[in-house]
């Protein structure tokens, strides 16, 4: 058979991800943050692109940065899009991103577009623990190479007020000797305030406090040793290595119980951020739920037409007109893209709400379970669209504010063959009946299971201690030991 070479046509079918495409999709999963950052990115790059006239304060700030905008001559020396559109943009654009509203009357929350605030609305911002700690080393040693040893302990603090970095790491970075790191360190210990502060472990923390209070005998050192077994309420095992009896037990135990296991928590901590909800949710006046999206959170752009119109009359070249064109698609996708990403948000927020109302007039009792394939399919979108809607996107609602993952809770089925039971409800109960508990009636993981099942629950003993554990609450054993520590101390 011989071999020869052919030309052939076949016409196939692929799904390409288009750059355009794919910056849409990173558009719909960014956070707040995230969003805002890449927002002021592009308005840099872009020279048609400003924040509209009734945003904030972020938005009078990006105007006031770009308000000189660049001539003629200079637009050729500006950086390009990262993504122009490859199309044209046709028909009318919307002038700038809006807040939109999903259920009927009533008003919803007021949001004043003009900036203004409150003086009471200001707190009063607490000193940063490192600033704090800096000045009590300042007060506790004086100028010298001690004082730059303490100072680089400081930079070793972690947001519970302990010096997480070993004495002899400390040494070897400084060139000192591990002698006098322990020296420096004893130093702090003994007189920076609050007391705990350079401890480096949870029992130091403790035994610095008590010394201040003339407090830490043999005893207490030894109870401060076996933390683990104070936890487990192993009161047997305390009594043999300490010859203590119960009740010299439980007045050690309240002591350590009213001291500040966190001293560094009393201060403000860098790289903390408020959380800004991306949608609202209030009681409509007309019965229901009114759900909006926060203005805070979108940052509203539009396309500066007037700049365009005065940059088009003086272009010359090619290669400026040809650069002002992709500007103005950037610019339009970006407008368009962003508007999309609103209104995606909007629609899921508001079939959540619709799912969830009995979460937001009863609480966590009244959560129902929710998958994202569920929502997905009620408002015609693909899975891994709401997927992307919900990761790191926040409601804010008359019962707190919530992460919207909160609300995709698994389905515990009935025991009774009626509607399916949310997983975080079902813990929610776990809890209270573990909260209404007394000495003479502490409920195992099968007496739980038992009463859950008869309120129409079907869940296996191991599916409880699950639950239980990952609520942070102890063994039935552990809880008995709780209760009897606490009879005998009062």
């Amino acid at each position: 058979m011989a071999l020869s070479a052919k030309l052939q046509f076949r016409q196939t079918q692929s799904l390409v991800m288009t750059p355009q495409l794919l910056q849409s999709i990173r558009l719909l999963q960014y956070s707040h943050l995230e969003l805002q950052a890449f927002v002021d990115t592009e308005m840099e790059r872009n020279p048609l692109l400003a924040y509209s006239s009734g945003d904030r304060a972020a938005g009078s700030e990006a105007g006031a940065e770009i308000g000189a905008k660049p001539s003629v001559a200079a637009l050729s020396d500006c950086g390009r899009p990262e993504q122009p559109a490859k199309s044209g943009a046709g028909g009318s654009e919307p002038a700038a991103i809006r807040t939109r509203t999903a259920s009927g009357g009533g008003s919803g929350r007021a949001h004043s577009g003009d900036g203004e605030f409150r003086i009471e609305e200001i707190a009063e911002r607490r000193p940063s623990l490192h600033a704090h700690a800096l000045a009590e080393v300042a007060d506790a040693i004086p100028p010298g190479p001690r004082r730059k040893i303490a100072e680089a302990m400081v930079e070793h603090l972690d947001e519970s007020g302990y010096l997480r970095l070993t004495l002899p790491q400390i040494a070897s970075d400084l060139s000192i000797k591990p002698e006098l790191a322990e020296r420096v360190l004893a130093h702090l210990q003994a007189e920076a305030t609050p007391a705990g502060l350079f401890a480096r472990d949870l029992s130091e923390c403790l035994a610095i406090q008590l010394k201040r209070q003339d407090r830490y005998d043999p005893v207490v050192a030894m109870v401060l040793d076996h933390l683990d077994l104070l936890a487990r309420r192993d009161f047997a095992e305390l009594r043999r290595l300490t010859g203590e009896d119960d009740s010299g037990l439980m007045d050690i135990l309240t002591e350590i119980r009213g001291l500040d296991p966190k001293p560094g928590h009393a201060f403000d901590h860098d790289g903390f951020e408020a959380i800004v909800p991306d949608v609202i949710v209030t009681e409509s006046a007309e019965g229901g739920w009114r759900v909006e999206l926060n203005p805070d959170a979108l940052p509203r752009v539009l396309v500066d037409n007037d700049y365009l119109r005065i940059v088009r009359e003086g272009v010359r070249t090619d290669d400026d007109r040809a650069f002002l064109g992709e500007c103005q698609q950037s610019a339009n996708w970006l407008v368009r893209s962003l508007d999309q990403r609103a209104k995606t948000i909007l629609k899921v927020a508001s079939e959540i709400v619709r799912r969830q109302d009995g979460f937001l007039t009863r609480g966590v009792g009244g959560l129902k379970p929710m998958t994202l394939m569920s929502v997905a399919e009620a408002i015609g979108m693909h899975e891994s669209t709401v997927s992307r809607v919900t990761s790191t996107k926040y409601i804010a609602t008359p019962r707190g504010t919530f992460e919207m993952r909160f609300f995709f809770t698994v389905a515990i089925a009935s025991a009774d063959g009626g509607d399916a039971h949310s997983a975080e409800s079902v813990k929610h109960r776990i809890k209270i009946l573990i909260d209404a508990e007394s000495a003479g009636k502490v409920m195992s993981d099968d007496d739980i299971a038992a009463v859950l099942k008869k309120e129409g629950v079907d869940l296996a003993r191991r599916t409880v201690a699950k639950y239980r554990e990952a609520l942070g609450i102890p063994s039935s054993i552990q809880r008995r030991r709780e209760m009897n520590a606490r009879r005998l101390a009062s």
